[in-house]
């Protein structure tokens, strides 16, 4: 699966690249380098990150289905049950 991105995030991506080879790294780092950097991440360690984020929203919810069939729970046959309880009161 490839991860895409659109123009926007990867201009801004390889952008951030750039500035990190400028900050950390004794050469700076041109844009069709940062570019191909950026590819080989996607490509590479993109889906490392995206199975993560979905295992992770996947844990979230079956834990929020638990609280809902908590929260909406409903005991059945209980029609004759109210009544019982109203003839064991008199």
């Amino acid at each position: 699966m490839t991860i895409d991105i659109s123009k926007e995030a990867r201009a801004e991506a390889v952008a951030s690249i750039q500035c990190y080879f400028e900050e950390n790294m004794e050469e700076p780092i041109g844009n069709i380098a940062a570019g191909g950097l950026l590819s080989f991440f996607l490509e590479e360690i993109g889906p490392l990150v995206y199975n993560k984020a979905v295992a992770d929203v996947r844990e979230r919810l079956e834990a929020r289905i638990m609280d809902l069939d908590i929260e909406v729970h409903e005991e059945e046959f209980q029609y004759w049950r109210k009544y019982e309880r109203k003839r064991k009161g008199k």
